[in-house]
């Protein structure tokens, strides 16, 4: 990750609220998980709305010079997982998310409190390099 994890944990969870994304959580994981240092955890209302707040925040990661090393699930929308190498992010379609309840995988994990623009709905942040 070429930015900082805070910034880049901003912009991911701004996007998530600006598509109407619901339940939006921020885990730190570091020394719990192999796989990543956060976790970012959201709700979409149906699959496509899963995969549509996908799709949004590959591109403005990518449009930011943070490309990501796989993505799974994009197609059927149910679960759509981003791995940003050092962030994964998790957007579950109405019902998984509580079936899979991940975070009880990182009980002892620290909510990361970030500062989200609730004001208006868009995606236009300023974030440096």
């Amino acid at each position: 990750m070429t930015n900082k994890p805070q910034q880049v944990l901003t912009l991911i969870s701004q996007i998530l609220y600006d598509k109407k994304g619901s339940n939006i959580l921020t885990l730190d994981v570091r020394g719990l998980s192999s796989i990543a240092d956060y976790v970012v955890i959201a709700e979409g209302n149906v699959d496509r709305h899963v995969s549509a707040m996908a799709r949004a925040v590959l591109d403005e990661l990518k449009d930011k010079g943070e490309g990501s090393f796989h993505v799974e699930g994009l197609q059927t929308g149910d679960w759509v997982v981003l791995d940003f190498a050092g962030v994964m992010v998790h957007i579950f379609s109405p019902g998984l998310r509580e079936k899979y309840s991940l975070e009880k995988l990182w009980k002892e994990s620290k909510i990361v409190d970030l500062e989200i623009n609730t004001s208006s709905h868009n995606t236009s942040l300023s974030y440096s390099n």
